[in-house]
């Protein structure tokens, strides 16, 4: 097939995250990047778009516009910015008909996920959200188990995602921008909470209708979250916890999802990703791995390594089938309900700290 004429915004010379949604975007084949607005500083911009051959823009409102009128215009454009410039470049791409595929989480504030909603709920072009993590082979198996009845009746889900790279107070490019308030809205609660948050949503099936939460700023003078305590309640009785932390020190990047039913539970872990553990209430504990996966969504043969980047494939694949009309992958590609559904556990965890950890209902 033709490939999809690609766009981004962000993403210029040296950005990490940037460079992941390139590899991944190319690594199927369903994309070509052919434009980007790839920093805020023109001559930056203009730079890192003659390293990639790519048609430069000095501002998205710009790109948005131009490549709207021409024939050979971007037809989706990934976000790759920090959270607090997610949403002017979604909405003008929306609003310009072209396909958003946004990083997490979905908004700084509330009033830039209002926004972004409004403009998509508007547009005929779609939005996603790229929560890799729900993408991996055996996330989508855990996600099966549960819901093909192998746990039963859900009861606890715990969700932990623990680093230590912010144990210090960092001046990088990466943790200033983090650890600003104005410009990340929330600190791990939500860069690493969202993920913790949305990958237990993806494997059970059901969000919490409440949490009580402590939210802690561990280095002093940081103004903004580093560690966060949140329980969980559901509506069905279930209860849970997630855990976040970018002050555990040793802890790299350490996520993980427990869920136990009335038959049985389940383990994964980041650090062992190809591994999912089942525990039968009657049985012994059963280790599967990509050899039994279900979802399809691996490119190499079980036990030759997949991880990070493979996941963020996993969803560019997925997101070009969408867009080519392929209805099937859309009910595992992470989108608006998701972004929002993260908005409301930041916005219900913030407000139960403020008032030290009262129970508080999670906007649905």
């Amino acid at each position: 097939m033709t490939p999809i004429r690609l766009g981004m915004v962000g993403g210029g010379s040296g950005a990490f995250i940037g460079g992941v949604h390139r590899i991944a975007a190319r690594m199927d084949g369903h994309f070509t990047l052919v434009a980007g607005a790839l920093s805020s500083d023109p001559g930056r911009a203009q730079a890192s778009a003659a390293e990639l051959g790519i048609r430069s823009y000095d501002d998205f409102a710009e790109m948005a516009r131009v490549e709207a009128a021409r024939d050979d215009g971007v037809q989706a454009v990934s976000i790759v910015t920090p959270n607090h410039m997610h949403a002017g470049p979604a909405v003008a791409f929306l609003r310009a008909g072209i396909h958003v595929i946004c990083d997490k989480p979905l908004a700084a504030t509330a009033g830039q996920a209002a926004a972004i909603a409004e403009a998509a709920q508007a547009s005929g072009a779609r939005f996603f959200l790229t929560h890799n993590y729900s993408a991996l082979p055996m996330v989508r198996e855990a996600r099966a188990q549960v819901a093909g009845g192998a746990l039963g009746q859900v009861r606890l889900v715990q969700a932990d995602y623990l680093q230590g790279w912010l144990a210090d107070d960092l001046h990088s490019k990466q943790a200033e921008w983090r650890t600003d308030p104005a410009r990340a809205g929330a600190g791990a609660l939500g860069d690493i909470g969202t993920h913790a948050w949305q990958l237990a949503a993806f494997v059970t099936g059901a969000t919490p209708a409440q949490v009580s939460a402590q939210l802690s700023s561990m280095v002093p003078g940081r103004p903004i979250d580093d560690d966060a305590r949140v329980a969980l309640r559901y509506a069905s009785g279930a209860r849970g916890g997630i855990w976040v932390s970018q002050v555990a020190v040793g802890q790299e990047n350490a996520l993980s999802l427990r869920v136990f039913g009335t038959e049985g539970g389940l383990e994964w872990r980041l650090d062992a990703s190809e591994r999912l553990v089942i525990w039968p209430k009657d049985g012994p504990a059963r280790v599967l791995t990509r050899a039994q996966d279900r979802s399809g969504s691996f490119r190499t043969p079980p036990g030759h390594p997949e991880g990070y980047l493979e996941g963020f494939a996993n969803l560019y694949s997925d997101i070009a089938a969408i867009i080519r009309g392929d209805a099937g992958p859309l009910d595992r590609v992470p989108g608006l309900r998701d972004g929002l559904s993260g908005m409301g556990f930041i916005a219900a965890a913030q407000a139960s700290s403020a008032r030290d950890g009262a129970w508080v209902e999670v906007a649905p």
